[in-house]
């Protein structure tokens, strides 16, 4: 794609957010999604990243999602193009001798193309000995698992996220119980499957590492997940708003089981209205319970 046709379509989408249906920006989104990633000098004289990047933040989830993508296949090509500039220029310096074997391309820099939902810093050969403290080297392999669940950002990518959201844990908690149960609970919320978009979110950098260490448990939750729990609470309220029926002591009745005649008893109408109401009895010695009419 030349920065003409580049040109012409960002204008074209900039146009369709204001004035089209969403599902228009959706297909103009796709078909730059399809197409061969621009160069950083064409990103630059069209603005194109400026205009995609905007669109993170559209309420539209398909829009804001496919946004999101666009941008980071786009950054992903800049920084390889860098990167094979960087190494040719290395190499013109430095000439690699001939007996010598050519350097192994890195990792590092390169878009993760296993399984992601099998990613582990062993797997990706990450070597998570930064700080010099075991502990909080430790903190930064369980936060990487966390990060690479699904993630198909490069291992350079995960593993800066990583560090900088350990730092921010390790700055507010210090070196306490509190700290180690944060990081466990941020991998926690990481890897649920039913909260993919947290994990993006972090990488993106949408959620800061300072503000990710300090949220709490219904802040790290899904929008599915907190709607459940406000159902539950409403019906846990609703049953706590049912009166109970009063329970008796009588000495009257009889446990078949003890012959205690120290009985708890109360009375609902469970048929109709003409119908005797059912008495509900338990033994207070025995724990024996049986009902009659």
């Amino acid at each position: 794609m030349d920065e003409q046709v580049l040109g012409k379509r960002i204008r074209a989408l900039t146009k369709a957010v204001t004035a089209d249906p969403p599902s228009v920006v959706i297909g103009l989104l796709e078909e730059l999604k399809a197409d061969k990633a621009p160069t950083e000098e064409q990103l630059r004289s069209t603005k194109a990243g400026v205009a995609i990047g905007k669109l993170r933040q559209n309420a539209n989830k398909d829009i804001s999602r496919l946004a999101s993508e666009i941008v980071s296949k786009w950054r992903k090509n800049v920084d390889a193009a860098k990167e094979s500039k960087k190494r040719k220029l290395e190499q013109s310096k430095s000439p690699t001798p001939k007996d010598s074997p050519a350097p192994p391309s890195s990792a590092y820099s390169t878009p993760y193309e296993g399984d992601p939902e099998k990613r582990h810093f062993r797997v990706d050969k990450v070597d998570i000995s930064r700080t010099g403290n075991k502990a909080r080297d430790g903190s930064i392999g369980v936060l990487y698992n966390g990060l690479a669940f699904r993630a198909t950002e490069s291992i350079e990518e995960v593993v800066q996220r990583a560090m900088e959201v350990e730092a921010a844990a390790f700055a507010v908690y210090k070196d306490t119980p509190e700290y180690r149960n944060k990081i466990r609970g941020l991998m926690t919320s990481l890897k649920r499957k039913d909260n993919p978009e947290l994990g993006r979110r972090v990488l993106r950098g949408d959620i800061a590492p300072e503000k990710f260490v300090v949220m709490t448990d219904e802040e790290l939750a899904s929008d599915a997940q907190r709607a459940r729990d406000r159902e539950l609470e409403r019906e846990n309220m609703l049953k706590a708003q049912v009166p109970m029926a009063q329970k008796s002591i009588s000495d009257s009745l009889q446990c078949s089981k003890c012959k205690e005649k120290k009985v708890s008893y109360s009375q609902a109408q469970t048929r109709s209205a003409d119908e005797p109401m059912t008495t509900f009895c338990e033994c207070t010695v025995c724990g024996n319970r049986w009902k009659f009419s």
